[in-house]
């Protein structure tokens, strides 16, 4: 065990060395050369890649069947038009999200991360508004899903599939967090206060059943619809109930920093220091800080790791940054280090155009288990355009 820190640990200094010699808009540069080889097969397919199969091959998304992912690529194009302002990007990224525009459906409370991270970018950019009309449908359709004596978002509907041999009834996933920046902006923008108070409902009650006293998450809490009683806490996609999911410990930090981003609240910011203190002091964190899929894997140092939930740590911890300054700057930028390392971002017109490798869906369910993720590349890309605003 001590040889492979003692290897990893200067594998990360030499790939630092490495990795700094690049700008981030060298970084960006470079990104795009292989994003623009993706967006050329995306656009001939009218479809959205997602990952990889077991084969190897691309995973398509299509306007045939809902996907949470189906919001990251073209939010990804967003953010290329963000930084080069090349109307390419804008116009492929209004021409794939809209094979998903009419999918506000009220199965799935995923719409956050679908319509937020598209819509709502492209939104942001343009003020288009078509573009805040969908948002809203799918805001509303989001808050169709609050439960008033939990206080919750409904997660996975558990009369259905693998959810409803758990025996939930009332099951809510770290993962929520993340849809409720569309709240929060939709109340913004329209001055319609429900949204907002869905959200902060949401974000207390998880802030007060998630979490355990070290600042780990569980991943799902299970409640009793009538009563609002917790009925149980358990795992969906991590190791065990009492292991630490590596994403989902991204997932929180994020959500709460954007919690604080929209209220000020301080409550919100200390939850977020909570999570990022467990995130950076755990000691399962390889020296690279790129984290096993889960913090407690019975094969570490053997684990895969998720590239993922790195990426999400380190724009959260960005984010993070702006409210205390240089408090976690380094640490963010050494994730983005090496992510940028031959290691785990790939070579120009590899990975089937991906543009990172190594990352974890869910194990457990034995489905996409070290292969690149589309939302792997939109949140390094995002922390990359959060660099760049930092002059980083």
């Amino acid at each position: 065990m001590k040889k492979f820190l003692l290897t990893a640990l200067v594998s990360t200094l030499l790939v630092g060395c490495h990795a700094k010699q690049e700008s981030t808009n060298d970084r960006l540069v470079r990104a795009r050369q292989q994003i623009d080889l993706m967006l050329n097969e995306a656009l001939a397919r009218n479809a959205i890649p997602r990952t990889l199969d077991k084969e190897g091959q691309t995973v398509w998304i299509n306007k045939e069947k809902f996907d949470w992912t189906e919001g990251f690529f073209p939010g990804t194009l967003w953010y290329l038009y963000q930084w080069s302002r090349q109307e390419k990007y804008r116009n492929a990224a209004v021409r794939l999200q809209s094979i998903f525009e009419k999918q506000t459906n009220a199965a799935s409370h995923d719409l956050g991360f679908v319509f937020n991270c598209s819509y709502g970018n492209g939104y942001r950019l343009t003020r288009d508004p078509q573009m805040l009309d969908i948002m809203i449908q799918a805001g509303n359709t989001l808050v169709s899903r609050f439960n008033p004596a939990s206080g919750t978002i409904l997660s996975w509907n558990p009369d259905r599939g693998w959810q409803k041999l758990r025996g939930w009834k009332h099951p809510v996933i770290i993962d929520n967090m993340m849809n409720l920046e569309l709240l929060f902006e939709l109340s913004k923008i329209t001055g319609d206060s429900t949204y907002r108070k869905v959200a902060l409902s949401h974000a207390d009650a998880t802030m007060k059943n998630h979490f355990r006293p070290d600042g780990s998450s569980y991943h799902v809490v299970d409640y009793d619809p009538r009563t609002g009683e917790v009925r149980d806490r358990q795992t969906a996609q991590g190791y065990a109930t009492e292991s630490s999911w590596a994403r989902g410990q991204a997932w929180g930090l994020y959500g709460y920093v954007v919690c604080y981003r929209y209220t000020q609240d301080p409550r919100y910011l200390d939850m977020a220091v909570r999570i990022a203190r467990y995130i950076m002091s755990a000691p399962e964190i390889p020296a690279d800080h790129i984290p096993y899929w889960d913090y407690h894997a019975p094969e570490i140092p053997n684990a895969p790791r998720d590239a993922s939930a790195a990426a999400v740590t380190a724009s959260a911890l960005l984010e993070l940054d702006n409210y205390l300054p240089q408090t976690y700057r380094d640490y963010a930028l050494e994730i983005i280090n090496a992510l940028s390392s031959d290691e785990y971002r790939a070579a120009t017109g590899t990975n089937n155009l991906f543009l990172l490798k190594h990352s974890v869906g869910s194990i457990p369910h034995n489905n996409e288990i070290d292969v690149p993720l589309n939302y792997a590349d939109y949140y390094y890309v995002e922390a990359l355009c959060r660099m760049l605003d930092k002059q980083l």
